[in-house]
């Protein structure tokens, strides 16, 4: 096991060089920069900026150097500084700054979603397979296919529709106006929470549904095994048998993506928050493409792309450790 972790270490290191080299080289493909997103904005406005006006700005962010001495200078300032460079969008703000001022509400919203998901999904899903082609599988196998096939964007627009039509106000964003410059406090705590629910709701639908179908197929996959019958043959209660047994080996597929989850802390859900307005790392992302700003989309790529191998290596460790049989295979028994 101690192998097989320290050469994931080695691939991780290896991974993250090339992913931060690609991302860096794809965001800088796109004809133009920062600079001439700047003045193709002030032509719109019918102004034009000089020649030296645009090569001052080119100097003072560095972009007339070239690909490569703008990307070493990035990444050799994150691994030795942690800086992650400048937003030029957002007047030299550093992107660290950005990036953290947003997380805590992303990482909220994220958390709040996945638990709901796991609250709703694992027992309908486990009832559905016990219970299968009961009045309470077919309900749970509809919700499940509706639920998968209704974008999460036309969810959020109607229940804004709802809220504007029949209660006079919108149900976007996070906070009311009065705390949404206020400093936090239990007032302001509450408010979030107020509003909270209906981005969880919204969010949360089509992972519920997709959970509910995993669940319950793993577990119908393993209750006709032979080691189940063998066990119900032995005299071992219902309950006791489906938890110890069945239910533990289906989900073996949730600890293997459970990973997964850790950059969709970050991340969020771009579009949903962009409909309901909502002050998360989604919009600012869309916003730094839209503006070239190479910094600060690289930076987002990397953080991402970091989680998701971190995640991925979490998933490998949990799997090994709730499945002895992965785990004899790592350790090459």
């Amino acid at each position: 096991m101690l192998t097989f972790l320290v050469r994931r270490l080695l691939l991780m290191v290896v991974t993250l060089f090339a992913i931060s080299l690609v991302s860096f080289f794809v965001v800088s493909l796109p004809p133009g920069d920062y600079v001439s997103t700047l003045e193709a904005q002030a032509e719109a406005r019918g102004e034009l900026m000089s020649d030296g006006e645009l090569a001052a700005l080119r100097a003072r962010y560095g972009l007339d150097q070239p690909f490569f001495a703008q990307y070493w200078k990035w990444i050799t300032n994150i691994v030795l500084h942690g800086d992650f460079g400048q937003a030029f969008a957002w007047n030299g703000r550093p992107v660290s700054d950005l990036i953290w001022d947003r997380v805590g509400l992303s990482f909220f919203l994220s958390v709040s979603t996945l638990l709901f998901v796991w609250a709703i999904a694992f027992p309908i899903g486990i009832l559905s397979a016990v219970r299968q082609y009961s009045a309470g599988d077919y309900l749970a196998t509809f919700f499940g296919f509706v639920g998968m096939a209704v974008p999460e964007f036309m969810l959020a627009l109607l229940f804004m529709y709802v809220g504007m039509r029949y209660f006079g106000q919108s149900p976007g964003g996070l906070f009311s106006p009065e705390y949404q410059d206020a400093a936090w406090n239990l007032g302001k705590l509450l408010d979030l929470a107020s509003h909270m629910w209906l981005p969880v709701l919204i969010i949360g639908m089509s992972g519920t549904a997709g959970l509910i179908r995993i669940t319950r197929a793993n577990l119908l996959d393993e209750l006709y095994k032979p080691y189940v019958v063998a066990a119900r043959a032995k005299g071992l209660p219902e309950w006791k048998l489906l938890l110890k047994y069945p239910v533990r080996m289906s989900l073996s597929p949730f600890f293997s993506t459970v990973g997964w989850l850790l950059p969709g802390l970050i991340s969020g859900e771009t579009i949903i928050s962009i409909v309901m307005s909502l002050p998360t790392t989604g919009p600012l992302l869309l916003g730094g493409v839209e503006n070239q700003d190479m910094y600060l989309v690289g930076s987002f790529v990397l953080i991402l792309s970091t989680l998701t191998v971190v995640g991925t290596l979490i998933s490998d460790l949990m799997l090994a450790w709730w499945d002895p049989r992965i785990r004899y295979r790592y350790e090459g028994k």
